[in-house]
């Protein structure tokens, strides 16, 4: 008998989650393709690696209220609610099939939040799109950067990163120079490269730093608000130190020691590092901006 009860209770799990089928087929229909273009193309590149993590996450961040879908939220939508379910829908439609058809990322990726807010609205109401508002918007980090904002960040931060770099360095006693964003130090030049701009470390490490917030769950806003405040400046500090420990490592190893390994490896720690020095400011800021205790709810 004991055995049963299991069995029983996903089998019922099942049956409440039969009317969710279709639209999770509608889903994978329209985005799997997406999924496996951007697995064979833009994924594959340092700039946007960070794609299948955000997609994991926000999959798993939905997974955690999965009893909204197989309890409902409780008050069926209105008529407001799903007339602005069905609007918000069509546009994530003609949002995808824009960019599907034009090859437009921006749109074709973009529109997985309006086809699932939509949905929502449409079914279960304001309250299941309340509950899953942060698995939407972690959705907005998959999205490439559009062009113009990449040309535009990016000369201004490789100039800013060459000049620190240059200056420490020579303060170190190193024997190096600079012109524009090409830095010489002994015999070797190197380049700035738009990857050494620190553009998408930014964007990502802002998307690790807002799920960071997010989990915490902190109830301070002062300390919330500087903990945001401070990412974009903690990206920018770790990408200087990365173009310094790449100008070191050529100057003491040599050109091909600089461009091989470790030219990714240094990528990697110091965005690791970044985190850490996050997580490390988030600590401090407890013992100024301390977490209130939460009410308890009456069970």
């Amino acid at each position: 008998m004991s055995t049963l009860a299991p069995r029983a209770t996903v089998f019922d799990a099942l049956a409440r989650l039969k009317p969710w089928w279709p639209v999770v087929l509608g889903l994978l229909v329209l985005y799997v393709p997406t999924y496996w273009m951007l697995a064979h193309g833009i994924w594959n590149s340092e700039e946007q690696a960070h794609g299948p993590i955000v997609l994991i996450v926000a999959l798993f961040l939905i997974w955690q209220q999965r009893a909204l879908f197989l309890t409902g939220a409780g008050t069926p939508p209105t008529r407001g609610q799903a007339a602005i379910g069905w609007t918000v829908l069509v546009i994530g439609l003609l949002a995808y099939a824009l960019g599907r058809s034009q090859d437009i990322l921006i749109f074709e990726i973009g529109s997985q939040i309006p086809v699932i807010l939509g949905v929502l609205l449409i079914t279960l109401g304001t309250k299941a799109a309340r509950a899953l508002w942060f698995a939407l918007f972690f959705l907005v980090f998959m999205i490439p950067l559009p062009g113009f904002v990449v040309d535009a960040a990016t000369g201004p931060l490789k100039q800013y990163i060459s000049i620190i770099a240059e200056q420490v360095l020579y303060a170190a006693g190193y024997p190096i120079a600079r012109s524009g964003v090409t830095l010489t130090v002994g015999p070797y030049q190197l380049l700035v490269a738009d990857a050494c701009s620190g553009l998408h470390s930014m964007f990502s490490l802002s998307a690790m730093g807002l799920l960071y917030l997010y989990l915490m769950q902190r109830t301070s806003i002062a300390r919330n608000l500087i903990i945001m405040a401070a990412i974009l400046p903690i990206a920018f500090v770790a990408n200087v130190l990365r173009v310094m420990v790449l100008v070191l490592v050529t100057y003491h190893l040599g050109d091909e020691a600089g461009q091989g390994f470790l030219h990714g490896f240094a990528g990697i720690m110091l965005f690791i590092i970044a985190l850490l020095f996050l997580f490390v400011l988030d600590w401090v800021l407890g013992f100024i901006f301390p977490d209130r205790p939460r009410a308890r709810t009456q069970g």
